[in-house]
């Protein structure tokens, strides 16, 4: 595919348009590294300069933005975009729904039922075939026959259009979404001379790019000049060391790659396709076909190692494809809670059904057979064989109907729905959700690790206060006061050092506050040469970004920026500012009343804290100095050596800078602690700035007992002699902690890793973390939910996170947290609805065959029946609105049933309910209503009313239960709010109506006969019934009802203390130690192979690590988890979903343990690639806990 693309570049590119270089040039070009590239750029192309002439570009000006101009860019060098993998037709999508077994035998069973109706034995009236010929006699009813089994395929294909519909507008959604994302990011490029921000896909060959800090490449390119420019090349060679990029060593920057230190310009050389990432891409999407036809194979031959494949397939539509593989056997990463509650009950479910139907079918044959052939002694005559066989069909459809209505394969679809719903609404409240089980944990969070700036403050710097000229300004001084020489000063180096890119413009609005562009901070001090009545643009026109010397660019270790600068008599000036504390310590000057430096000794330092730095950071301000610093012209200094570089400064003043609590965040963070979730505020702060502000914002009250440490004291206090950090010293921190100041990214992430890994409380915390600077990723990883900021985050962080806040609001948090809940009720509500049905449709089926060897309600109306419990309701209750209630109780927790007591109460009482309605109107309802009774009826016989009523009461006992259930937690109101959810109102509406077409014209095939208004009344009347039936259940306390079980619980083991624990295992017999061990082992074996895979993925996976959101997490954990393969254990203390975990664990620690001796610091290392050692998969138990003991004593 390559080279037919290749022969058609080169027959347009030997023309080349009028550029002086051709695409396949460019692209050669770019396979080049480090001085070769050099070499090869200055002697073919006569250095950057010639190459930007080919290209016809200006390197200061960029290009004009001429529109012809750019279409012809795009038409010779291609669009910066790569084709997104083609999504499932509508075709595909309903023949993955037929593939769904209850729907096959069904299928089956109706295929044979039609055939059979349509035979007519010889001899058929031959009166020794007894009983079965009873009801052919009437010939017209004998040719209706084939409805039954036609309607049963209609209704089929109806559940089948509605689970493909479903699918489909599900991954159209997940594609407007994947659009949007792309959408969010944009680039800094110079066009006409203007720095304009333009959104990648419109970048061309040839633009003038601006790259700075935390930025991700969106196309190839050469640097043409560059400060410390530092990149992690690692999604594309798996080389972790930052890679130092100049304009005359190794000015290759390729597309993928992340921006970790430093900032430049380069010149764009190939977009989309052609550029590195896109050409891996592109072999990628070439391999699509026939990947997916091997990984069809590798499925069948090894499901682990299948798993493991994925993140191959993956990395083009990213997500779109996770949401396929969740179907199809291996989810993104170890299930979510909720999924895992989920499979778990949905696997019990179909188990009971099973046996039930199965018990159905012998029951119904063994009945027939012996009341035939035993009692009334008839011999099997051939001739008769094909009447039998349509009984033993009719008794087997019966089956099938009833394992159709027990399977809840609504549950699926009612948790898609619901998150799919949340994640739509969601948008409307600024939290854009990149994976949708992000949603749903979020409703279970314990604890937020939140930034201060830009997420609790406005991320709007002003400078309030300021220390000059040896006073202490509270308010900005009048320009006149300052000394001029001081404020000479003060102005070069607040203009020159501080990133060209930050700038303030003129507000949009009249009126309005002035803009903001570029680091905040920056903006701050910028705005403070404005107060003092000076321009800082006229001075950097004088030194343009080109003249600066050298620039020591601000990162987490130096916390500071220095620009040097060559003066015009041959010496060099550097400009420093940074925190107050680490620059004030490499003074040993400052500039006193009269702009003269004078001495500044330890002492003096120390007393200045005192007086001035300490009051301006209690009052919630951060303090930045700014200091310079001469050195002579010859000799030149050793600008490598920084430590001796960055000494003997001379401080100019020292600046307060205010960034105000946004006012909706005290108010937030109030809920947020009424709803069981502790905020705890990281910050590289200085910790009374932190404490100020962490007490404006109500993160911690007086006369509580809690702690604010810094990062050093937190370490100090977190690892051993030998500073490894230790699980016991961290649990005996983080439950006070409520600030963490002056911490770096590595304490951020060790705070996440220590309060996730906890043991100490009995339930697992759920942590989220917000973050928005490229070191932030590997903590955004940890967190079981990471949130990036959409405005403020860098690339980098908005790829390591769940979900992105477009307004970096601290309060869209909590919004993410009402709707995660929100979620978990809606299913709980489905739940609550569906198992009544189950558990009533069942009884009424298996009974009814049993005792009158037919079932009240025919196949194809508990079809119908189980369309609108599964489908409509799931829709229904799926998409009920949050509301502020959710947020005064406590997060569930991990262990949590997902039915509670309250649900099993409401579940047993309506089926009650509905159970004596249904049988009383089985047994005495033709006296009742003084009708034929409809039991005992023929084959082919007509439908009766008896059997009609029946069916119609059944189904609005079960619309008006649908409103029941829209409670769950007891509550005596069933109808509030009802009319915030129009979907509900309609549905329910919409299934009345379709029930009396149903019941008036549905004739033969649903086998009802038309009612009158009287008995319609009393249909309706019953189901009312439900509404008060459900006050009378609503009143029963839950401790009168002690046997209430929950069930769908994770597992119990995490709360039993150790005694129990022993007792059990004295219970388990041998046969399941035995099986048991094989178990272990079957594990072991697998992490074997699992671990053989993670090296070769290893490789594999941080190629694409940049390039998406790495997929690496897949793990044996959903091999483990997923039905198909699940090995069942037959204690129910013992769950296995648990298992794995610990299983996992443990023998990923016999294997992993060589190749990482310093698992702690494992995170570190690496930087942001982590691997899938510290990903999210690692196990909720550590060696010490019950669980871990139980574990390895069987």
């Amino acid at each position: 595919m390559g080279d037919m693309r290749n022969s058609d570049f080169y027959a347009k590119n030997q023309r080349n348009e009028g550029f002086g270089c051709s695409l396949m040039e460019l692209r050669g070009l770019m396979e080049l590294r480090g001085s070769e590239a050099v070499v090869k750029i200055q002697e073919e192309y006569g250095a950057i300069e010639g190459l930007c002439h080919r290209l016809k570009t200006s390197q200061t000006e960029g290009l004009t933005g001429d529109e012809v101009d750019l279409t012809k860019r795009r038409e010779v060098f291609g669009k910066n975009l790569i084709p997104p993998k083609k999504p499932k037709t509508f075709i595909e999508l309903v023949w993955e729904a037929l593939q769904d077994v209850t729907l096959i035998i069904l299928e089956i069973a109706a295929i044979i039922s039609l055939g059979l109706s349509f035979y007519r034995p010889p001899g058929g009236n031959n009166q020794s075939c007894g009983t079965a010929n009873a009801g052919a006699e009437d010939e017209g009813e004998a040719e209706a026959g084939w409805i039954e089994g036609a309607a049963i395929l209609l209704s089929v294909v109806c559940v089948v259009l509605v689970t493909a519909f479903n699918d489909w507008s599900k991954e159209k959604q997940f594609r407007g979404l994947q659009s949007r994302i792309e959408q969010e990011q944009k680039f800094q490029v110079v066009r006409g001379g203007q720095v304009i921000q333009l959104p990648v896909a419109d970048i061309v060959v040839g633009d003038i790019a601006q790259v700075k800090y935390g930025d991700l490449l969106p196309a190839d390119g050469v640097l043409i000049q560059g400060n410390d420019l530092k990149i992690d090349e690692s999604s594309l060679t798996g080389e972790s060391d930052h890679v130092r990029k100049s304009a005359d060593k190794d000015p290759m920057l390729l597309s993928g790659t992340h921006v970790m230190e430093g900032s430049g310009r380069m010149v764009v050389t190939a977009v989309g396709v052609n550029s590195q990432s896109g050409i891996i891409f592109t072999l990628l999407g070439a391999g699509g076909e026939e990947e997916e036809k091997k990984e069809k194979k590798v499925k069948k031959q090894d499901g682990a190692a299948a798993m493991e494949m994925q993140p191959l397939k993956s990395a083009e539509g990213g997500e779109t494809d996770d949401k396929e593989k969740k179907k199809s056997g291996g989810s993104k990463k170890e299930k979510s809670v909720l999924q895992g509650k989920l499979t778990k009950l949905a696997v019990q479910i179909g188990k009971a059904g099973l046996g039930m139907s199965a018990l159905t079918v012998i029951i119904l044959v063994l009945y027939f057979a012996i009341d035939n052939f035993v009692l009334q002694k008839r011999q099997w005559l051939p001739e008769c064989t094909p009447i039998y066989i349509q009984y033993f069909v009719k008794f087997f459809i019966i089956g099938v109907t009833v394992l159709v209505v027990a399977v809840p394969e609504g549950l699926p679809l009612a948790v898609t729905i619901s998150l799919a719903y949340s994640v739509k609404k969601m948008m409307k409240d600024n939290n854009l959700v990149r994976h949708l089980d992000a949603c749903e944990t979020m409703g279970n969070a314990t604890a937020i690790c939140s930034d201060k700036t830009g997420t609790l403050t406005t991320n709007r710097m002003t400078a309030v206060q300021c220390y000059v000229g040896d006073i202490h300004y509270k308010v900005i001084p009048d320009p006149s006061s300052i000394p001029p020489k001081t404020l000479d000063f003060l102005v070069n180096s607040i203009s020159i050092n501080s990133a060209y890119t930050s700038k303030i413009l003129p507000p949009d609005k009249d009126g309005g506050l002035p803009k903001q562009v570029g680091n905040k901070t920056e903006c701050g001090l910028l705005g403070l040469i404005i107060d003092l009545k000076r321009d800082y643009q006229t001075i950097r026109n004088q030194i343009p970004e080109e003249k600066l010397y050298k620039v020591y660019t601000f990162n987490s270790v130096r916390k500071s920026m220095s620009t040097v600068i060559k003066l015009p008599d041959g010496n060099f000036r550097m400009y420093s500012k940074g925190a107050s504390e680490i620059i004030l310590k490499k003074c040993n000057r400052i500039l006193n009343e009269v702009g003269e430096p004078r001495v500044f000794r330890p002492r003096d330092r120390d007393e200045m804290v005192k007086k001035v730095i300490e009051p301006m950071a209690s009052d919630g301000l951060r303090t930045i100095c700014v200091a310079y610093r001469d050195f002579p012209g010859n000799p030149e200094p050793n600008w490598e050596d920084e430590n001796n570089i960055l000494t003997d400064l001379t401080a100019i003043c020292v600046v307060g800078i205010e960034d105000p609590v946004r006012p909706e965040v005290p108010e937030a963070i109030r809920k947020c602690q009424r709803a069981g979730i502790t905020v705890r505020m990281v910050t590289g702060d200085n910790i009374n700035t932190a404490r100020a502000i962490a007490i404006k914002c109500g993160i911690i009250h007086p006369g509580e007992d809690f702690l604010c440490i810094e990062g050093k004291e937190f370490n100090r206090r977190i690892r051993n002699e030998k500073g490894e950090v230790e699980q016991e010293r961290i649990d005996k921190v983080w439950p006070k902690l409520r600030v963490l100041a002056r911490s770096s990214p590595t304490d951020k992430h060790t705070l996440v890793k220590g309060i996730i890994d906890s043991t100490m409380v009995e339930q697992r915390q759920v942590v989220a973390v917000t973050g928005d600077g490229t070191n932030d990723g590997p903590a955004l990883k940890k967190a079981d939910v990471g949130f990036a900021m959409g405005i403020a985050g860098t690339d980098v962080a908005k790829e390591a996170s769940d979900i992105i806040l477009t307004d970096d609001n601290f309060s869209s948090i909590v919004k993410a947290v009402m709707w995660g809940r929100n979620v978990y009720d809606s299913i709980s509500k489905f739940l609550q609805f569906q198992l009544t049905v189950n558990v009533v449709a069942v009884i009424v089926a298996f009974t009814g065959a049993c005792i009158t060897q037919d079932s009240p309600l025919k196949a194809v109306q508990m079809l119908w029946v189980n369309l609108i419990m599964d489908t409509f309701a799931s829709l229904a209750l799926a998409t009920e609105p949050p509301t502020e209630s959710l947020l005064m109780r406590k997060p569930y927790g991990r262990n949590k049933p997902l039915i509670s007591s309250t649900m099993t109460k409401n579940i047993l009482g309506h089926a009650v309910y509905q159970l004596v309605i249904i049988f009383t109107l089985l047994f005495v309802g033709e006296r009742l209503f003084d009708i034929d009774s409809g039991r005992n009826a023929p084959l082919h016989a007509p439908p009766s009313e008896h059997y009609t009523i029946i069916f119609n009461t059944f189904v609005m006992m079960q619309l008006f239960n649908e409103i029941n259930a829209r409670k769950i937690h007891g509550e005596r109101n069933v109808f509030e709010g009802i009319y915030r959810n129009p979907i509900f109102c309609s549905i329910v509406l919409g299934t009345f109506g379709i029930q009396i077409v149903i019941v008036q014209f549905g004739g033969k095939p649903f086998s009802c006969s038309p009612l009158d208004a009287e008995k319609w009344m009393w249909c309706v009347f019953l189901g009312l019934g439900e509404l008060v039936w459900g006050q009378v259940i609503s009143s029963i306390p839950n401790n009168k009802l002690r046997f209430l079980k929950a069930a769908g619980q994770l597992s119990q083991k995490d709360d039993m203390p150790e005694e129990e624990l022993n007792e059990d295992q004295e219970e388990i017999d041998h046969a399941e130690r035995e099986l048991r061990r094989g178990q272990i082992l079957w594990f072991r074996g697998l992490s074997r192979i699992q671990t053989q895979i993670r090296v070769v993925n290893a490789f594999r996976s941080s190629l694409y690590e940049g390039l998406e959101k790495p997929d690496s997490r897949t793990s044996i954990h959903n091999f483990m988890t997923h039905p198909e393969f699940r090995i069942e254990d037959s204690t129910p203390h013992i769950p296995l979903i648990d298992d794995t975990d610990i299983d996992d664990e443990r023998a990923r620690k016999n294997y992993s343990q060589p190749s990482s001796p310093n698992k702690n610091n494992n995170a570190i290392d690496s930087g942001i690639n982590l691997t899938t050692d510290t990903s999210k998969s690692a196990a909720s138990s550590s060696p010490g806990s019950p669980l871990h003991s139980l574990e390895t004593s069987l």
